[in-house]
């Protein structure tokens, strides 16, 4: 099925929205490049898996040769996991990677653009792209941000990674008009945390809270993203003391190297890796698994108003 900007949604996906199903979609850039092979192509499996086991149609999003994809079949699904030449693609990289016919794994922008385009209005995510650490002289800021100012999707996230200026994202939030609320919390979490130092204003403790304020948006004519905070349970988190001492240790051997701007980030992300034994990586795991299982929720629920 194309639509009119020519995405094809799946079989299973088309029939799910036709009947008013739940459908959740998912990012593949968490498949492409956020996760090591071969674990990359087990935890894809594996999230389908949960939403299906939930009563949801499972939607990963991606480029295909050129054509963007809301459901993806096993094999493109495994070519998204195992192809080394998949490229990352945010919104402005879409048009481009169309007219050139590549394959591509797409962002939290692009994911969400993409999957509400054709009515998919819930994503799971792992953590939201933010504004980065000394962006006042880099402007390195993602384009997660504005693309939800302007796209009617909720997005279930841990919030964003500690190593980020979260203080900033909030604020930037806020300038775009992306509503933000807390699922079971006052506070926004820092994904490897499952607390800040940062208070939200809206805390919603069950789905259909959730599906409710999504319907008001509706209501109102607005079109901006809602965006649904959930923090990992503690048992899963990462212990707050190796969290602390790490971050810490990260941003002075960056500043004793010289790293700035964009290199900053993935400095960051390689040192919490390797000074967490890899305990960052299955934190980061347990994040989507358990933003899946809130959105599904969610996803039910909004299904039931209709």
């Amino acid at each position: 099925m194309a639509g009119r900007s020519n995405i094809v949604v799946s079989a299973a996906v088309r029939q799910a929205l036709a009947a008013g199903e739940p459908v959740v979609a998912l990012e593949s850039t968490l498949i492409a490049h956020g996760l090591p092979r071969p674990r990359n192509r087990e935890v894809a499996t594996q999230l389908e898996t949960q939403l299906r086991e939930q009563g949801v149609t499972p939607a990963t999003v991606a480029v295909i040769d050129g054509v963007p994809r809301v459901g993806l079949d096993k094999p493109d699904l495994l070519r998204i996991a195992d192809d080394p030449h998949v490229v990352k693609l945010s919104v402005r990289d879409l048009p481009v990677a169309r007219a050139t016919g590549r394959t591509g794994a797409t962002t939290v922008a692009a994911t969400s653009l993409l999957a509400a385009r054709v009515g998919v209005r819930v994503f799971a995510t792992g953590g939201l792209g933010g504004v980065h650490r000394g962006a006042g002289d880099s402007y390195d800021e993602s384009a997660d941000l504005v693309t939800l100012a302007t796209t009617p999707i909720t997005v279930v996230c841990a919030g964003v990674k500690s190593i980020l200026d979260v203080g900033a994202t909030l604020e930037r939030l806020e300038t775009l008009g992306v509503t933000v609320v807390g699922y079971r919390t006052s506070t926004f979490p820092g994904f490897y945390l499952p607390h800040t130092s940062y208070d939200l204003d809206w805390r919603v403790s069950e789905p259909a809270q959730v599906a409710a304020a999504m319907s008001a948006a509706d209501d109102l004519g607005l079109r901006n993203a809602i965006v649904v905070a959930a923090p990992l349970p503690v048992e899963l988190a990462l212990d707050p003391g190796l969290h602390d001492r790490v971050l810490a240790d990260a941003l002075a051997w960056a500043s004793e190297r010289g790293i700035r701007g964009k290199s900053v980030t993935p400095f960051l992300l390689e040192t919490f890796h390797r000074e967490t034994g890899g305990a960052s990586l299955e934190v980061n795991i347990n994040a989507v698994h358990n933003n899946v299982a809130v959105a599904a929720d969610v996803a039910r629920a909004w299904a039931a108003t209709g």
